[in-house]
């Protein structure tokens, strides 16, 4: 049997961060996991066409701080920042009356994003375009924007067959057993009126030039 592990769980302790950051006892535990889960779900389904990639929760003695990373960060703030003001009301009810604080990170270049890379993917199956054309335009896009490799893996009743089969494109360079590579990884659920169509996603991104900085040092030192 092949052993499958999250490829983002994989890194943690390398070149990846928790998405949930806070402290709790043995007690409190339960009730802020179900509060994460419940606030996450609350955003991704508010917040559909607004291209959230991941939603870091940070908690402090009596506050919480969401940060909402999103390629349109337009739709997430509504007009003078009417949009927020509702949601922050709406998860402090969900976390028992703590305060809430919203920030949004705005992700440059959504085609690097192996989560927005599925859910495109997913979303263009929904509204019933071809899976090989929808999974192969994603691959050229995410290679054009300077992407060292992409790998996107479709499973399920592909096209509205009787038997589920999974299909998959890959290019470039996706090793995913080297820990320093930075990979990034996605997973979307595609509804279609034949059953649901798992998509996963995973980039391999250019890893960020150290040398400037380090000739910053040497000079400074000199």
């Amino acid at each position: 049997m092949g052993q499958k592990v999250n490829p983002i769980g994989f890194r943690l302790a390398v070149n990846r961060e928790w998405r949930s950051r806070w402290f709790a006892s043995k007690k409190e535990f339960p009730q802020f996991l179900h509060e994460d889960i419940r606030i996450r779900t609350y955003v991704k389904t508010k917040l559909q066409l607004a291209a959230v990639s991941k939603i870091v929760i940070e908690r402090a003695w009596n506050s919480i701080r969401v940060t909402i990373f999103t390629a349109r960060p337009g739709i997430v703030i509504g007009r003078k920042g009417s949009e927020i003001e509702v949601m922050s009301k709406e998860i402090t009810d969900m976390a028992a009356g703590k305060s809430v604080k919203i920030d949004i990170q705005e992700i440059k270049t959504p085609e690097l994003d192996a989560q927005l890379v599925a859910e495109n993917v997913a979303m263009q199956m929904e509204r019933r375009i071809s899976f090989r054309r929808a999974m192969k335009k994603a691959v050229q896009q995410t290679m054009d924007f300077g992407a060292d490799g992409i790998k996107i893996r479709c499973a399920g009743r592909l096209g509205g067959a009787e038997i589920a089969r999974t299909e998959r494109y890959h290019e470039g360079k996706v090793p995913l057993h080297t820990l320093r590579t930075p990979i990034d990884y996605g997973f979307a659920e595609a509804k279609t009126v034949y059953g649901k169509i798992g998509v996963k996603c995973w980039i391999c991104r250019k890893p960020e030039v150290e040398e400037p900085a380090k000739n910053a040092q040497a000079s400074t030192a000199v």
